[in-house]
Protein backbone atom coordinates (compact mmCIF):
# COMPACT_ATOMS: atom_id res chain seq x y z
CA UNK A 1 0.00 0.00 0.00
CA UNK A 2 2.83 2.39 0.91
CA UNK A 3 4.70 1.53 -2.32
CA UNK A 4 1.51 2.17 -4.36
CA UNK A 5 0.93 5.53 -2.68
CA UNK A 6 4.59 6.47 -3.28
CA UNK A 7 4.26 5.73 -7.02
CA UNK A 8 1.05 7.76 -7.28
CA UNK A 9 2.74 10.72 -5.54
CA UNK A 10 5.74 10.59 -7.89
CA UNK A 11 3.42 10.42 -10.93
CA UNK A 12 1.36 13.39 -9.72
CA UNK A 13 4.44 15.53 -9.10
CA UNK A 14 5.85 14.67 -12.52
CA UNK A 15 2.63 15.71 -14.28
CA UNK A 16 2.59 18.96 -12.31
CA UNK A 17 6.19 19.73 -13.20
CA UNK A 18 5.55 19.01 -16.88
CA UNK A 19 2.53 21.29 -16.77
CA UNK A 20 4.58 24.05 -15.17
CA UNK A 21 7.33 23.67 -17.77
CA UNK A 22 4.75 23.82 -20.54
CA UNK A 23 3.28 27.00 -19.07
CA UNK A 24 6.70 28.61 -18.71
CA UNK A 25 7.58 27.78 -22.28
CA UNK A 26 4.53 29.64 -23.59
CA UNK A 27 5.28 32.79 -21.62
CA UNK A 28 3.43 32.06 -18.39
CA UNK A 29 0.25 30.25 -17.43
CA UNK A 30 -0.86 28.16 -20.38
CA UNK A 31 -4.58 28.78 -19.81
CA UNK A 32 -4.01 32.52 -19.47
CA UNK A 33 -2.02 32.58 -22.69
CA UNK A 34 -4.88 30.91 -24.52
CA UNK A 35 -7.38 33.31 -22.99
CA UNK A 36 -5.22 36.27 -24.00
CA UNK A 37 -4.93 35.03 -27.55
CA UNK A 38 -8.64 34.66 -27.75
CA UNK A 39 -9.39 38.21 -26.55
CA UNK A 40 -6.71 40.12 -28.50
CA UNK A 41 -8.19 42.52 -31.06
CA UNK A 42 -6.42 42.88 -34.40
CA UNK A 43 -4.88 46.31 -35.01
CA UNK A 44 -7.06 48.28 -37.38
CA UNK A 45 -5.27 49.32 -40.57
CA UNK A 46 -7.02 52.51 -41.63
CA UNK A 47 -5.06 52.62 -44.88
CA UNK A 48 -7.26 49.74 -46.08
CA UNK A 49 -10.36 51.89 -45.77
CA UNK A 50 -11.33 54.58 -48.30
CA UNK A 51 -10.52 58.18 -47.42
CA UNK A 52 -10.23 61.48 -49.26
CA UNK A 53 -7.20 63.63 -48.40
CA UNK A 54 -7.26 67.15 -49.83
CA UNK A 55 -4.06 69.24 -49.87
CA UNK A 56 -4.02 72.99 -50.25
CA UNK A 57 -1.22 75.50 -50.50
CA UNK A 58 -1.38 79.20 -51.27
CA UNK A 59 2.14 79.17 -52.74
CA UNK A 60 0.77 78.90 -56.28
CA UNK A 61 2.68 75.74 -57.27
CA UNK A 62 1.07 74.10 -60.30
CA UNK A 63 -0.68 70.74 -60.09
CA UNK A 64 2.05 69.12 -62.17
CA UNK A 65 4.64 70.12 -59.58
CA UNK A 66 2.49 68.75 -56.73
CA UNK A 67 2.02 65.43 -58.51
CA UNK A 68 5.72 65.11 -59.37
CA UNK A 69 6.83 65.80 -55.82
CA UNK A 70 4.04 64.19 -53.80
CA UNK A 71 0.77 63.22 -55.47
CA UNK A 72 1.91 60.38 -57.75
CA UNK A 73 3.86 58.65 -54.98
CA UNK A 74 1.05 59.03 -52.43
CA UNK A 75 -1.55 57.56 -54.77
CA UNK A 76 0.72 54.57 -55.36
CA UNK A 77 1.36 54.07 -51.63
CA UNK A 78 -2.29 54.57 -50.60
CA UNK A 79 -4.48 53.07 -53.36
CA UNK A 80 -7.55 53.31 -51.12
CA UNK A 81 -7.09 57.03 -50.57
CA UNK A 82 -8.22 59.72 -52.98
CA UNK A 83 -5.44 62.34 -53.02
CA UNK A 84 -6.49 65.78 -54.23
CA UNK A 85 -4.72 69.11 -54.54
CA UNK A 86 -6.29 72.56 -54.67
CA UNK A 87 -4.03 75.06 -56.41
CA UNK A 88 -4.28 78.72 -55.48
CA UNK A 89 -5.83 80.80 -58.20
CA UNK A 90 -8.87 82.87 -59.00
CA UNK A 91 -11.57 81.74 -56.61
CA UNK A 92 -9.22 79.50 -54.64
CA UNK A 93 -7.35 81.99 -52.50
CA UNK A 94 -7.37 81.00 -48.83
CA UNK A 95 -10.04 83.53 -47.72
CA UNK A 96 -12.26 82.47 -50.63
CA UNK A 97 -12.00 78.78 -49.76
CA UNK A 98 -12.81 79.46 -46.13
CA UNK A 99 -15.75 81.70 -47.01
CA UNK A 100 -17.13 78.99 -49.30
CA UNK A 101 -16.69 76.31 -46.64
CA UNK A 102 -14.36 74.30 -48.87
CA UNK A 103 -12.67 71.57 -46.87
CA UNK A 104 -8.99 70.81 -47.14
CA UNK A 105 -7.28 68.35 -44.81
CA UNK A 106 -3.62 69.32 -45.08
CA UNK A 107 -2.37 72.89 -45.47
CA UNK A 108 1.23 73.34 -46.54
CA UNK A 109 3.49 76.28 -47.14
CA UNK A 110 6.88 77.54 -46.02
CA UNK A 111 8.07 78.53 -42.56
CA UNK A 112 6.80 81.95 -41.51
CA UNK A 113 4.05 81.83 -44.10
CA UNK A 114 2.52 78.76 -42.46
CA UNK A 115 2.27 80.44 -39.08
CA UNK A 116 0.97 83.65 -40.60
CA UNK A 117 -1.81 82.14 -42.72
CA UNK A 118 -2.78 79.18 -40.53
CA UNK A 119 -2.94 81.16 -37.30
CA UNK A 120 -4.66 84.15 -38.88
CA UNK A 121 -7.30 81.85 -40.42
CA UNK A 122 -7.63 79.72 -37.25
CA UNK A 123 -7.22 76.46 -39.19
CA UNK A 124 -4.27 75.15 -37.16
CA UNK A 125 -4.60 71.84 -35.30
CA UNK A 126 -2.25 70.51 -32.61
CA UNK A 127 -0.94 67.23 -34.01
CA UNK A 128 1.04 66.25 -30.89
CA UNK A 129 -1.28 63.38 -29.97
CA UNK A 130 -1.39 62.04 -33.53
CA UNK A 131 2.40 62.25 -33.81
CA UNK A 132 2.82 60.27 -30.59
CA UNK A 133 0.22 57.61 -31.44
CA UNK A 134 1.71 57.22 -34.93
CA UNK A 135 5.18 56.83 -33.39
CA UNK A 136 6.78 59.53 -35.55
CA UNK A 137 10.25 60.11 -34.07
CA UNK A 138 10.97 63.86 -34.09
CA UNK A 139 14.63 63.21 -33.26
CA UNK A 140 15.15 62.08 -36.87
CA UNK A 141 14.58 65.60 -38.19
CA UNK A 142 16.97 68.51 -38.59
CA UNK A 143 16.57 69.91 -35.03
CA UNK A 144 16.41 73.62 -35.92
CA UNK A 145 13.28 72.94 -37.98
CA UNK A 146 11.37 71.19 -35.19
CA UNK A 147 12.50 73.82 -32.68
CA UNK A 148 11.15 76.58 -34.94
CA UNK A 149 7.71 74.90 -35.12
CA UNK A 150 7.45 74.61 -31.36
CA UNK A 151 8.84 78.07 -30.68
CA UNK A 152 6.04 79.88 -32.49
CA UNK A 153 3.26 77.74 -30.99
CA UNK A 154 4.13 77.43 -27.34
CA UNK A 155 5.47 73.89 -27.71
CA UNK A 156 2.63 72.55 -29.85
CA UNK A 157 3.10 70.73 -33.14
CA UNK A 158 0.80 72.30 -35.69
CA UNK A 159 2.72 70.76 -38.59
CA UNK A 160 5.48 68.44 -39.70
CA UNK A 161 8.24 69.49 -42.11
CA UNK A 162 8.23 67.42 -45.29
CA UNK A 163 10.86 69.04 -47.50
CA UNK A 164 13.49 71.66 -46.99
CA UNK A 165 15.36 74.18 -49.07
CA UNK A 166 18.17 76.68 -48.69
CA UNK A 167 19.78 79.32 -50.86
CA UNK A 168 22.28 78.43 -53.57
CA UNK A 169 23.91 80.47 -56.31
CA UNK A 170 22.67 79.51 -59.79
CA UNK A 171 24.69 80.64 -62.78
CA UNK A 172 24.16 80.84 -66.52
CA UNK A 173 27.12 79.07 -68.13
CA UNK A 174 26.34 80.63 -71.51
CA UNK A 175 26.95 84.15 -70.22
CA UNK A 176 30.19 83.18 -68.48
CA UNK A 177 31.38 81.57 -71.73
CA UNK A 178 30.23 84.60 -73.75
CA UNK A 179 32.35 86.98 -71.69
CA UNK A 180 35.27 84.59 -71.17
CA UNK A 181 35.00 84.42 -67.39
CA UNK A 182 35.63 81.32 -65.27
CA UNK A 183 32.63 79.70 -63.58
CA UNK A 184 31.93 80.26 -59.86
CA UNK A 185 33.00 77.62 -57.31
CA UNK A 186 31.70 76.26 -54.03
CA UNK A 187 32.88 78.23 -51.01
CA UNK A 188 33.06 81.72 -52.50
CA UNK A 189 32.61 84.82 -50.32
CA UNK A 190 30.32 87.77 -50.99
CA UNK A 191 33.36 89.88 -51.88
CA UNK A 192 34.38 87.39 -54.57
CA UNK A 193 30.87 87.19 -56.02
CA UNK A 194 30.62 91.00 -56.03
CA UNK A 195 33.80 91.21 -58.11
CA UNK A 196 32.45 88.57 -60.50
CA UNK A 197 29.22 90.49 -60.80
CA UNK A 198 31.01 93.69 -61.76
CA UNK A 199 32.88 91.88 -64.55
CA UNK A 200 29.70 90.33 -65.93
CA UNK A 201 27.51 93.44 -65.65
CA UNK A 202 27.40 95.37 -68.92
CA UNK A 203 25.18 96.70 -71.68
CA UNK A 204 25.95 95.06 -74.99
CA UNK A 205 24.09 94.82 -78.30
CA UNK A 206 21.07 96.56 -76.84
CA UNK A 207 20.81 94.06 -73.95
CA UNK A 208 21.50 94.86 -70.32
CA UNK A 209 23.30 91.98 -68.60
CA UNK A 210 23.16 91.69 -64.83
CA UNK A 211 26.07 90.00 -63.10
CA UNK A 212 24.06 89.15 -60.01
CA UNK A 213 20.58 89.36 -58.59
CA UNK A 214 18.55 87.65 -55.90
CA UNK A 215 15.05 87.27 -54.52
CA UNK A 216 14.88 90.10 -51.97
CA UNK A 217 12.19 88.41 -49.90
CA UNK A 218 14.02 85.08 -49.64
CA UNK A 219 17.26 86.89 -48.87
CA UNK A 220 15.56 88.54 -45.88
CA UNK A 221 13.69 85.46 -44.70
CA UNK A 222 16.70 83.14 -45.01
CA UNK A 223 19.37 85.64 -43.96
CA UNK A 224 22.78 84.31 -42.96
CA UNK A 225 23.06 86.74 -40.07
CA UNK A 226 20.76 85.41 -37.32
CA UNK A 227 19.04 88.72 -36.60
CA UNK A 228 15.47 88.44 -35.27
CA UNK A 229 12.98 90.61 -37.15
CA UNK A 230 11.60 91.91 -33.87
CA UNK A 231 12.39 91.84 -30.16
CA UNK A 232 10.10 89.19 -28.65
CA UNK A 233 9.97 90.89 -25.25
CA UNK A 234 9.12 94.38 -26.45
CA UNK A 235 7.45 93.64 -29.81
CA UNK A 236 9.61 96.26 -31.51
CA UNK A 237 11.31 95.94 -34.91
CA UNK A 238 15.09 95.49 -35.05
CA UNK A 239 15.63 96.96 -38.52
CA UNK A 240 16.92 100.33 -37.24
CA UNK A 241 18.38 99.25 -33.90
CA UNK A 242 20.59 96.30 -34.84
CA UNK A 243 23.56 97.43 -36.98
CA UNK A 244 23.87 93.97 -38.48
CA UNK A 245 20.99 94.87 -40.79
CA UNK A 246 23.07 97.62 -42.40
CA UNK A 247 25.94 95.18 -42.88
CA UNK A 248 23.57 92.64 -44.38
CA UNK A 249 21.87 94.97 -46.85
CA UNK A 250 25.15 96.57 -47.89
CA UNK A 251 26.76 93.17 -48.55
CA UNK A 252 23.88 91.22 -50.11
CA UNK A 253 21.69 93.91 -51.72
CA UNK A 254 23.81 96.94 -52.59
CA UNK A 255 27.39 95.88 -53.35
CA UNK A 256 26.75 93.11 -55.94
CA UNK A 257 24.63 95.44 -58.13
CA UNK A 258 26.70 98.61 -57.80
CA UNK A 259 28.07 98.59 -61.38
CA UNK A 260 26.94 101.90 -63.01
CA UNK A 261 25.03 100.44 -65.99
CA UNK A 262 23.18 98.09 -63.64
CA UNK A 263 22.34 100.93 -61.26
CA UNK A 264 20.96 102.99 -64.11
CA UNK A 265 18.78 100.11 -65.32
CA UNK A 266 17.52 99.22 -61.81
CA UNK A 267 16.47 102.81 -61.25
CA UNK A 268 14.82 102.97 -64.66
CA UNK A 269 12.90 99.69 -64.22
CA UNK A 270 12.27 100.32 -60.50
CA UNK A 271 12.63 96.61 -59.75
CA UNK A 272 15.20 93.88 -59.26
CA UNK A 273 15.48 91.17 -61.94
CA UNK A 274 13.86 87.95 -60.75
CA UNK A 275 13.84 84.23 -61.54
CA UNK A 276 12.10 85.03 -64.83
CA UNK A 277 15.04 87.14 -66.05
CA UNK A 278 17.46 84.39 -65.06
CA UNK A 279 15.61 81.37 -66.47
CA UNK A 280 13.54 82.88 -69.31
CA UNK A 281 15.03 86.18 -70.50
CA UNK A 282 18.50 84.77 -69.69
CA UNK A 283 20.22 88.10 -69.11
CA UNK A 284 21.23 87.41 -65.48
CA UNK A 285 24.56 85.66 -64.93
CA UNK A 286 24.16 84.68 -61.24
CA UNK A 287 20.96 84.28 -59.26
CA UNK A 288 20.83 83.62 -55.52
CA UNK A 289 17.66 81.62 -54.89
CA UNK A 290 16.11 78.56 -53.26
CA UNK A 291 17.63 75.20 -54.12
CA UNK A 292 14.26 73.76 -55.22
CA UNK A 293 13.68 76.15 -58.13
CA UNK A 294 14.46 73.62 -60.88
CA UNK A 295 11.79 71.23 -59.57
CA UNK A 296 9.12 73.90 -60.05
CA UNK A 297 10.49 75.37 -63.29
CA UNK A 298 11.70 72.15 -64.90
CA UNK A 299 10.78 73.16 -68.45
CA UNK A 300 12.60 76.49 -68.23
CA UNK A 301 15.72 74.95 -66.70
CA UNK A 302 15.87 72.28 -69.41
CA UNK A 303 16.22 75.12 -71.92
CA UNK A 304 19.00 76.83 -69.94
CA UNK A 305 22.69 75.91 -69.75
CA UNK A 306 23.12 76.30 -66.00
CA UNK A 307 24.71 74.96 -62.87
CA UNK A 308 24.91 75.96 -59.21
CA UNK A 309 27.39 76.48 -56.39
CA UNK A 310 27.03 77.11 -52.70
CA UNK A 311 25.64 80.42 -51.53
CA UNK A 312 28.41 83.02 -51.03
CA UNK A 313 29.36 83.51 -47.40
CA UNK A 314 30.36 86.34 -45.10
CA UNK A 315 34.11 86.18 -44.51
CA UNK A 316 33.42 86.54 -40.79
CA UNK A 317 31.18 83.42 -40.96
CA UNK A 318 33.02 80.90 -43.17
CA UNK A 319 31.01 77.86 -44.12
CA UNK A 320 27.67 79.31 -42.95
CA UNK A 321 24.97 79.50 -45.58
CA UNK A 322 21.36 80.53 -45.40
CA UNK A 323 18.81 79.48 -42.84
CA UNK A 324 16.81 76.40 -43.73
CA UNK A 325 13.46 77.17 -45.32
CA UNK A 326 11.28 74.12 -44.71
CA UNK A 327 7.76 73.55 -45.95
CA UNK A 328 5.37 72.70 -43.13
CA UNK A 329 2.45 70.33 -43.70
CA UNK A 330 -0.27 70.68 -41.07
CA UNK A 331 -3.52 68.82 -40.57
CA UNK A 332 -6.32 71.38 -40.36
CA UNK A 333 -9.15 71.65 -37.85
CA UNK A 334 -11.60 70.93 -40.65
CA UNK A 335 -9.86 67.69 -41.70
CA UNK A 336 -12.46 64.99 -42.27
CA UNK A 337 -10.26 62.02 -41.31
CA UNK A 338 -7.36 63.19 -39.18
CA UNK A 339 -6.01 59.67 -38.58
CA UNK A 340 -5.84 58.96 -42.31
CA UNK A 341 -4.21 62.35 -42.93
CA UNK A 342 -1.64 61.49 -40.26
CA UNK A 343 -0.86 58.20 -42.01
CA UNK A 344 -0.08 60.19 -45.14
CA UNK A 345 2.19 62.62 -43.29
CA UNK A 346 3.91 59.76 -41.46
CA UNK A 347 4.79 58.24 -44.82
CA UNK A 348 5.91 61.60 -46.24
CA UNK A 349 8.46 61.88 -43.41
CA UNK A 350 9.63 58.26 -43.69
CA UNK A 351 13.11 57.29 -44.88
CA UNK A 352 11.55 55.79 -48.00
CA UNK A 353 9.72 58.92 -49.10
CA UNK A 354 12.50 61.29 -48.04
CA UNK A 355 14.96 59.27 -50.13
CA UNK A 356 12.60 59.51 -53.07
CA UNK A 357 12.41 63.29 -52.66
CA UNK A 358 16.20 63.57 -52.44
CA UNK A 359 16.66 61.58 -55.63
CA UNK A 360 14.28 63.98 -57.40
CA UNK A 361 16.46 66.89 -56.26
CA UNK A 362 14.27 67.99 -53.36
CA UNK A 363 16.07 68.65 -50.10
CA UNK A 364 15.05 66.20 -47.33
CA UNK A 365 14.26 67.29 -43.76
CA UNK A 366 15.96 64.36 -42.04
CA UNK A 367 19.48 64.56 -40.59
CA UNK A 368 20.45 61.41 -42.46
CA UNK A 369 23.64 61.60 -44.51
CA UNK A 370 22.79 58.44 -46.44
CA UNK A 371 19.60 60.08 -47.71
CA UNK A 372 21.39 63.37 -48.39
CA UNK A 373 23.89 61.56 -50.62
CA UNK A 374 21.00 60.52 -52.89
CA UNK A 375 20.37 64.16 -53.79
CA UNK A 376 19.51 64.62 -57.47
CA UNK A 377 20.35 61.08 -58.64
CA UNK A 378 17.03 60.65 -60.47
CA UNK A 379 16.52 64.30 -61.32
CA UNK A 380 16.40 65.46 -64.95
CA UNK A 381 19.45 67.50 -63.87
CA UNK A 382 21.44 64.71 -62.22
CA UNK A 383 24.69 65.98 -63.78
CA UNK A 384 24.54 69.27 -61.83
CA UNK A 385 26.63 70.22 -58.80
CA UNK A 386 24.30 68.90 -56.08
CA UNK A 387 27.11 69.20 -53.52
CA UNK A 388 26.26 72.92 -53.47
CA UNK A 389 23.07 72.19 -51.52
CA UNK A 390 24.83 70.72 -48.48
CA UNK A 391 28.18 72.53 -48.81
CA UNK A 392 27.40 75.17 -46.14
CA UNK A 393 26.00 74.70 -42.67
CA UNK A 394 22.57 76.11 -41.97
CA UNK A 395 22.56 79.52 -40.32
CA UNK A 396 20.70 79.47 -36.98
CA UNK A 397 16.99 80.30 -37.16
CA UNK A 398 16.50 83.28 -34.81
CA UNK A 399 13.41 83.50 -32.58
CA UNK A 400 10.34 83.95 -34.77
CA UNK A 401 7.42 86.29 -34.14
CA UNK A 402 3.76 85.63 -35.09
CA UNK A 403 3.89 88.53 -37.56
CA UNK A 404 7.08 87.22 -39.21
CA UNK A 405 5.68 87.32 -42.74
CA UNK A 406 4.51 90.94 -42.45
CA UNK A 407 7.86 92.23 -41.17
CA UNK A 408 9.83 90.24 -43.72
CA UNK A 409 7.77 91.92 -46.42
CA UNK A 410 8.51 95.38 -45.01
CA UNK A 411 12.24 94.73 -44.63
CA UNK A 412 12.69 93.34 -48.14
CA UNK A 413 10.72 96.25 -49.59
CA UNK A 414 13.09 98.81 -48.12
CA UNK A 415 16.12 96.64 -48.82
CA UNK A 416 15.09 96.63 -52.47
CA UNK A 417 14.81 100.44 -52.45
CA UNK A 418 18.43 100.67 -51.33
CA UNK A 419 19.42 98.25 -54.08
CA UNK A 420 17.72 100.12 -56.91
CA UNK A 421 18.89 103.47 -55.51
CA UNK A 422 15.63 105.21 -54.60
CA UNK A 423 16.64 105.48 -50.91
CA UNK A 424 19.96 105.65 -49.10
CA UNK A 425 20.56 102.99 -46.48
CA UNK A 426 20.03 105.13 -43.36
CA UNK A 427 16.77 106.63 -44.63
CA UNK A 428 15.52 103.19 -45.68
CA UNK A 429 16.19 101.74 -42.22
CA UNK A 430 14.31 104.56 -40.48
CA UNK A 431 11.30 104.33 -42.77
CA UNK A 432 11.27 100.54 -42.53
CA UNK A 433 11.16 100.81 -38.74
CA UNK A 434 8.09 103.06 -38.87
CA UNK A 435 6.27 100.78 -41.30
CA UNK A 436 7.19 97.72 -39.23
CA UNK A 437 5.74 99.31 -36.10
CA UNK A 438 2.46 99.87 -37.95
CA UNK A 439 2.41 96.24 -39.07
CA UNK A 440 2.89 95.04 -35.49
CA UNK A 441 0.13 97.35 -34.22
CA UNK A 442 -2.25 96.15 -36.95
CA UNK A 443 -1.49 92.54 -36.11
CA UNK A 444 -2.19 93.07 -32.42
CA UNK A 445 -5.42 94.90 -33.21
CA UNK A 446 -6.63 91.92 -35.26
CA UNK A 447 -5.86 89.58 -32.35
CA UNK A 448 -8.04 91.67 -30.04
CA UNK A 449 -10.96 91.41 -32.46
Amino acid sequence: MKKRMHKVLIFTMTVALLGACSGAGSGGDGNKAKEGQGTEKPVKDITKEPAEIVFYSNNGDPTESFDFRFGDSLRKKFPNYTIKYIMRGQGTNLPELLAAGTRFDIFFTTIGNFENFAFDSAIEYDMTGLIESSKVDLNRFEPTIIDAIKQTSGGKMYALPVFNTNLVLYYNKTLFDKFGIAYPKNGMTWEQVTELSKRLSRSEGGTQYYGFTQSPLHSVRMRQLPIPLADLKTDTPTINTDDRWKTYFQTVFINPTSEPTVQDMLLKENKVPSAAEFAKTKNVAMFNYVSSLMTVWEKEFKELDWDMVSMPTFKELPGVGSQSYPAYFGITKMAQNKEAAMEVLKYMTSDEFQTELARKGIMPVLKNETIQKEMGKESPFKDKNWSAVFYNKFAPIPPLVPYEAQLAGVYQSYGTKTQIGTLDLNTAMRQAEEDAKKQIADFKQKQVK
